[in-house]
């Protein structure tokens, strides 16, 4: 309420300057927490989504819960680069991700050359005719939570097996959780 001075003139009703001073601070706090609340429902760092071919079969695609993992992997070779997987920040029993690819032929061996039209069409519906397509839904292996995750990784196994990883150390290093050598023989017949 304003109050009449002895000029007649009203003076505003400003809030006095400790309750603008009180109004501030409680702003500021509320920020403050609301900030700290979200930082820690903050899930772990996202990454990319790479693949080791352990296998003869190229992988001419790959996708890790629908996202692509990029590039195709020739032969005993690794590669991918597809953005992104986040994996939740705590673990839970019974995580999984659903794998889809496609195998085909390594090699261009017997490619005849485009000058042989007719030669090409026959070549090219033989490794087209090789393609095959999978999907596997795999469980997500243990880590620590809000630990260390750094994307994930597809092992592509003989008999259409595979392993995934979210491990941050690289293929080959003591600390990996994936042992399986880089080259290895497809069996003559592959357990069910």
């Amino acid at each position: 309420m304003s109050e009449i001075t002895p000029t007649g003139i009203s003076k505003p009703d400003y809030p006095s300057m400790k309750e603008r001073k009180m109004k501030k601070h409680r702003f500021k706090w509320s920020v403050l927490c609301l900030l700290l609340a979200a930082c820690s429902q903050l899930p772990a760092q996202a990454g990319t989504i790479e693949a080791i071919n352990h296998t003869k079969w190229a992988i001419n695609r790959f996708s890790v819960d629908d996202n692509p993992g990029i590039d195709s992997i020739g032969p005993y070779q690794g590669g991918g680069g597809g953005c992104c997987y986040r994996a939740p920040e705590k673990w839970k029993p019974g995580m999984t991700v659903k794998v889809d690819w496609e195998t085909g032929v390594g090699t261009t061996e017997g490619f005849p050359g485009f000058d042989k039209w007719d030669e090409y069409l026959v070549w090219k519906a033989k490794i087209n005719a090789q393609k095959r397509q999978h999907s596997q839904v795999v469980p997500v292996p243990y880590y620590q939570n809000g630990g260390d995750t750094c994307g994930i990784t597809v092992h592509f196994l003989p008999c259409n097996q595979i392993k995934v990883t979210t491990s941050c150390d690289a293929y080959g290093s003591p600390n990996y959780p994936i042992k399986e050598p880089l080259k290895m023989k497809e069996p003559t017949v592959c357990p069910k």
